[in-house]
């Protein structure tokens, strides 16, 4: 793609690395067949040749977003299914990620808007802040029959009742069990460990069993401001992470860092780019992201144990847009499963999204239920008897839809391997 920037405008290294990301951009079309907006609402503004063309023209320009454009980037997912499909490499995580920032910084959003984005903002990194807005929505939800659909309502039919916290609810080393083989860092999380924090149980006590000394540590990655186009905050967050992990590297060290949500994973691999002209922290952020493992990375080096017996359960795995698109990581946890006695089955539409990404279930609730209901009548016609899935948003969206209890990999793996059976199969 033939771009028109001046040298001014390339002096930002921003605009510099969208500009480089434009010209790949060859018009090709490949990317609007895998783009669930474009299958969903057939607009080419809504694909991501279309917004690719919006970006450029905003970028190009200089001047401030327009309602127009910020209403078809506000649309995209962030699935990343274009980066998969595209054959000329072109990044458009990054190129979002800038536009975002953009429309952020220069368009004014209606106050209802910019209301919520903050209150998202501002309660969902923060897991103490999270957990009191969910025990308000457990209030208020026997009358959101009384609100018209949209946002508020979308919120209060998202919200679950709040689990007791556990053990793992807590910073702190976890020991090995035997003789220790590793040292990981397993990243906390925010909205994860007020959701689920079973999750996080179950990675410790796996890790554990087979000999991996466990360091719980660090709040949110940054994930959920960054994709509301909220660069500071998210930077701030993204480096008191990184201060975190880097004293646990120079310290006593470790092997990994063990990321337990795809979407979370995404983010920390990206830290290198992120922080890449910051001068105190790009070293260190490029050493985090070189550590970053999904948690069915790390447990593949272990070599798990067949089970003690098989098992008859039928998984329905969904593989979270993070997960495959994000991280590229396909096959990884189906074979885990499979080793561990469990028949795998996928859905037909195994690339597309659920609808989740994030906060888009709150912003663009339309939208993200009917995809919702497209992708939970796919896991459906599986015939399986549990769905399991390596990210806590993807669970969220689905748990009420599928008609079968939602569970993480991890957790499976946990209990194929000696761990207890998961609450929700109980």
């Amino acid at each position: 793609m033939q771009t028109n920037f001046t040298s001014e405008q390339l002096a930002d290294p921003d605009v510099a690395a969208s500009e480089k990301i434009l010209r790949a951009c060859v018009h090709c079309g490949f990317c609007t067949a895998t783009c669930p907006t474009y299958v969903l609402l057939g607009d080419e503004l809504d694909s991501p040749r279309g917004r690719i063309y919006l970006i450029k023209q905003m970028l190009e320009e200089g001047k401030p977003a327009t309602r127009e454009v910020t209403t078809h980037l506000d649309r995209c997912l962030s699935c990343l299914s274009c980066m998969t499909t595209c054959p000329s490499g072109v990044h458009y995580q990054h190129l979002i990620d800038h536009a975002r920032a953009h429309v952020e910084e220069t368009y004014q959003r209606p106050f209802h808007d910019r209301a919520l984005r903050a209150v998202l903002a501002f309660v969902l990194p923060y897991p103490k802040r999270f957990r009191v807005a969910l025990l308000g929505a457990a209030l208020a939800r026997p009358f959101r029959f009384l609100l018209p659909k949209g946002r508020l309502r979308a919120m209060l039919d998202l919200a679950r009742d709040v689990p007791g916290p556990g053990a793992a609810d807590r910073d702190g080393v976890f020991p090995a069990q035997g003789k220790r083989v590793a040292r990981v860092a397993l990243l906390a999380g925010c909205a994860q460990r007020v959701l689920a924090p079973s999750i996080n149980a179950a990675t410790i006590r796996l890790l554990n069993r087979h000999g991996v000394e466990v360091v719980v540590t660090g709040g949110c990655c940054g994930a959920l401001p960054h994709h509301l186009g909220k660069v500071d905050p998210s930077h701030d967050l993204a480096a008191h992470l990184i201060r975190q992990f880097t004293a646990e590297i120079d310290g006593a060290g470790l092997d990994a860092i063990v990321v337990n949500a795809s979407g979370c994973g995404t983010q920390v691999k990206d830290y290198g780019w992120m922080f890449r002209n910051d001068p105190h922290l790009a070293a260190d952020a490029a050493r985090v992201s070189a550590l970053a493992r999904d948690v069915t990375e790390f447990v593949t080096t272990l070599n798990l144990p067949a089970p003690a017996q098989g098992s008859r359960l039928v998984v329905a795995y969904h593989s979270a847009c993070s997960m495959q698109h994000g991280q590229k990581i396909t096959h990884l946890p189906k074979a885990l499963l499979q080793a561990a006695g469990f028949t795998v089955r996928e859905p037909l539409d195994a690339h597309l999204c659920c609808g989740s990404a994030g906060t888009y279930n709150l912003l663009q609730p339309e939208i993200s239920s009917q995809l919702k209901a497209r992708k939970a009548s796919t896991l459906v016609a599986t015939g399986a008897d549990v769905m399991a899935t390596g990210n806590i948003g993807c669970m969220t969206q689905l748990a009420d839809a599928v008609g079968m209890p939602v569970v993480h990999t991890v957790e499976l793996l946990d209990w194929a391997t000696g761990g207890p059976k998961p609450d929700a199969l109980r």
